[in-house]
């Protein structure tokens, strides 16, 4: 299967878009979600995402966020899978 086309932006743009109203959802584990996170992110997991879909907040503008990109990544495909748009943040 091609790669999903996903869309990513840098922290820095992650940062303006949220000061704009995007809303961030943080799918890291609890533990690193803990140590800090994005002020405001739901944290959902990514082992959960598929059962807790339901519980991505609608949003104009949705930003996935993990440590390094790649979970978030994956985060943003599945839910691209069920109709919700996202936006990576890589790095």
């Amino acid at each position: 299967p091609r790669p999903m086309d996903i869309a990513e932006i840098d922290v820095a743009a992650a940062a303006a878009r949220r000061a704009a109203g995007a809303v961030v959802v943080d799918v890291r584990n609890p533990d690193e979600y803990e140590a800090g996170h994005v002020p405001g992110a739901v944290l959902i997991p990514l082992p959960e995402l598929a059962a807790r879909v339901g519980d991505v907040p609608a949003a104009d503008d949705l930003l996935v966020i993990c440590r390094s990109g790649a979970r978030s990544r994956t985060a943003a495909e599945h839910l691209a899978t069920v109709g919700i748009t996202a936006t990576n943040i890589a790095g």
